[in-house]
């Protein structure tokens, strides 16, 4: 059985293909990076040490690589493989459109079984986005519907930035948390839900996309820009965890928007399991031996302000539910203070370019260009002046030399 995954990076190899290769699968993965394929084709494993308590580390054996920039030998894995998935960033997913179709078009010739595609990417939407942009290289009469089966997921697993030392001694070694579960669309195979330990087939994918983007990467970025307003000297997620007025304020706004999740989605999410979810959250994210950093969780504000995203689709979400907002009203605005750098001591250029438009436009305005918001409509109105007003409060407790939070 062959299982090949596009994108090698740390959820690729930590994750998806560590849950194939471990189930018995070849795992050939797809990727541009030349040290990356280079190390798998020459080892044909890998190792995973796991940051966590317990902690420890296995081998992914059985694996080779395929370099994406050959069109040819992409398209020829996909047209041979029992299943594959993408684990690239959805930034990057235009550029592998065209490969994958040319392999879905080189299967069909050669009458191979439909593909399921996993689609491992922190995007909401997902099939919407794959579903256009693999058409629009594929010819018009190509049978897409009834040969491709395009599955989302919802990708709790995290996996912190590889030390740069450690990424030039073995550029294939990744860290990870123990958390292993991979949540997907169970309505959405074309061909049998494979038996690989792990895979959780929801019947509501929408409920879980939702719930990892507005609990889980909600409160993550809540960490990271309320945990650097208040003590820009921190650098790790789980020394924002030890303070607990930050620690309850991370809470307060995975709280805000499981009571919104709880109404959109009744038949699955009740206050029980919603509080039990939040809970093993915030242990998660207290693990030291990760070491998550401050930087990785918040950076590029661009996108995890825009209006589908976290924060500001946490926002539009509850008040169109009629939820309370204050902590992650607080949290939007704090975001825009986000300048923490990485071990280089750098950050961003996009997100520079944003803080410098804070300080020099109207946040009206970067609510409405950036953050997608329409002034023009009373419920998005709303929300524009709150995230204001908290970040008129923010700057008065700053000037007067008080703590933000």
């Amino acid at each position: 059985m062959r299982f090949l995954q596009y994108g090698a990076g740390n959820i690729g190899r930590s994750f998806t293909g560590a849950l194939f290769a471990q189930a018995g699968y070849e795992v050939i993965f797809v990727d541009v990076n030349p040290q990356i394929i280079e190390a798998l084709n020459r080892d044909n494993r890998y190792k995973v040490l796991i940051k966590d308590k317990p902690g420890g580390e296995f081998w992914v054996e059985g694996v080779r690589a395929v370099d994406g920039n050959d069109i040819e030998a992409v398209s020829d894995e996909i047209a041979q493989a029992d299943l594959m998935a993408t684990s690239v960033g959805a930034r990057w997913l235009p550029q592998i459109y065209p490969n994958i179709a040319r392999g879905l078009i080189k299967r069909l010739n050669a009458g191979t079984k439909p593909l399921d595609i996993i689609i491992a990417e922190n995007l909401r939407y997902a099939t919407t986005a794959f579903t256009k942009g693999i058409k629009e290289n594929l010819p018009a009469d190509f049978p897409f519907r009834d040969y491709v089966g395009l599955i989302e997921t919802s990708i709790g697993k995290m996996v912190p930035i590889m030390p740069e030392e450690i990424v030039k001694e073995d550029p294939t070694l990744v860290f990870a948390e123990a958390y292993n579960t991979l949540i997907l669309d169970k309505k959405a195979f074309k061909n049998p839900i494979p038996d690989v330990s792990g895979l959780d087939p929801k019947d509501n994918i929408d409920a879980y996309v939702d719930r990892k983007l507005f609990i889980h990467n909600l409160g993550h970025a809540t960490c990271a820009y309320l945990g650097h307003l208040q003590n820009p000297e921190l650098t790790y997620i789980w020394e924002v965890m030890e303070d607990t007025v930050l620690k309850d304020a991370v809470e307060g706004t995975m709280m805000e928007a499981a009571t919104a999740l709880m109404l959109r989605y009744p038949a699955e999410f009740n206050e029980e399991n919603q509080a039990e979810h939040i809970k093993d959250l915030l242990k998660r994210f207290s693990n030291k031996a990760l070491g998550d950093t401050i930087f990785r969780v918040g950076r590029d504000l661009t996108r995890k302000l825009a209006r589908e995203d976290r924060l500001i689709g946490a926002l539009l979400m509850c008040a169109s539910l009629g939820v309370t907002t204050t902590t992650i009203t607080r949290a939007t605005a704090a975001a825009f203070f986000f300048d923490a750098k990485d071990e280089n001591g750098n950050t961003l250029p996009s997100d520079e370019g944003l803080l410098a438009s804070a300080k020099t436009q109207k946040l009206e305005e970067i609510l409405q260009n950036v953050c997608g918001l329409d002034i023009k409509k009373p419920l998005e109105a709303k929300i524009i002046q709150s995230i204001k007003d908290a970040y008129d409060v923010i700057c008065r407790k700053l000037a007067e030399g008080k703590k933000p939070i």
